[in-house]
């Protein structure tokens, strides 16, 4: 029994001591699974005490019951008390924070290059008087070919490699022109509408063909429209978007079906006055396809070709940007890479 209740006096004062060196949770914890953990040192004298007599268990029982408590309630006191000196330092630190430090910069998105050019387009022709008009991607092949007087057995449609849907009769378009189509037939004449937006074309993918890539076209329908109205348009137009006054057009002869006559019209390269490699030596560059509204068209969206005339224009948006920005793959505008973006 001596050997027992000298036992219980020194787990005490070990306990006490370990407590007194637990300064953190990790510490405590270590402390609590060596005196009280079912495998600790207290369980091991219970252990003991079942082989003792009755009389020593009488004695040393209550003595290590006693033990058992005191130390499960030091446990808890130190524990609060760690706690609660765990939230005085966080205090502190917040007191001592220094609104004043270095904060890296944030990572912050910007619009893409298509955003920002469509914007500025979509600001120039709503300034003269266009609406913005929209269509499907997914298109009917009456509206994308047949509308636009290129009938099934039209050479034309050779010119444009599309993508067929499954369902007959539907693919992706092969552009914006069938928006032309559609603004026709719902809202009839007058109108003036830009329409902007992505087609699908079925090509080699290289450095200045894709796919898919943006294409814009602009329409206006009413009485008396001539090519004057449409060449001070291009002028107008492309002098805004490259930001340059003294810019000229000039106008050759072009195939479209919907339009007759057809032009293609060139602008005086903006970057250069003798010749560059952006203009390739020439002074000028090829930029949109253009003419008057082919009758048959106007009749086919159920607008008199006899009161009305109109003229159409369409370009890449890409080719606009890559001439704009000095950009030489069109890759690039879907590649992701954010250094690439940066710059716009």
């Amino acid at each position: 029994m001596a050997w027992l209740k000298e036992q219980i006096e020194l787990v005490k004062i070990a306990a006490d001591a370990a407590l007194a060196q637990a300064h953190t949770q990790e510490k405590l914890e270590q402390v609590r699974v060596a005196f009280l953990g079912r495998q600790g040192t207290i369980a091991d004298l219970m252990v003991h005490l079942k082989s003792v007599s009755v009389e020593e268990k009488k004695e040393c029982g209550p003595l290590l019951n006693e033990l058992k408590n005191e130390l499960t309630a030091a446990y808890s006191t130190q524990q609060v008390a760690l706690e609660k000196a765990v939230e005085r330092a966080a205090l502190e630190q917040q007191k001592l924070f220094d609104v004043t430090a270095y904060v890296h910069e944030p990572v912050s998105g910007s619009r893409h290059i298509y955003t920002q050019l469509i914007e500025q387009l979509e600001d120039i022709f709503i300034s003269m008087g266009y609406d913005i008009a929209a269509g499907p991607e997914v298109e009917t092949e009456y509206h994308n070919f047949t509308a636009l007087n290129v009938p099934t057995d039209h050479p034309a449609r050779d010119m444009q490699d599309t993508f067929w849907m499954h369902v007959p009769q539907m693919l992706l378009r092969t552009q914006t022109s069938s928006v032309q189509v559609r603004s026709m037939e719902k809202q009839g004449a007058p109108l003036a509408i830009f329409a902007p937006g992505r087609v699908y074309r079925n090509e080699q993918v290289d450095a200045s063909h894709d796919f898919m890539f943006m294409q814009a076209e602009g329409l206006v329908i009413d009485k008396h429209i001539s090519l004057s109205h449409l060449l001070a348009t291009a002028r107008s137009f492309l002098q805004a978007i490259f930001e340059k006054k003294d810019l000229n057009i000039r106008v050759r002869p072009g195939y479209f079906p919907f339009v007759e006559p057809g032009l293609e019209i060139d602008a005086s390269c903006p970057f250069c006055s003798s010749g560059c490699s952006i203009c390739k030596k020439t002074g000028w560059i090829e930029l949109m396809g253009s003419g008057l509204v082919h009758p048959h068209v106007l009749r086919t969206c159920g607008i008199d070709p006899n009161v009305y005339s109109g003229f159409a224009f369409g370009f890449g948006i890409e080719r606009m940007a890559m001439i704009k920005y000095g950009i030489t793959d069109i890759r690039q505008f879907h590649a992701g890479k954010i250094d690439f973006l940066k710059q716009f």
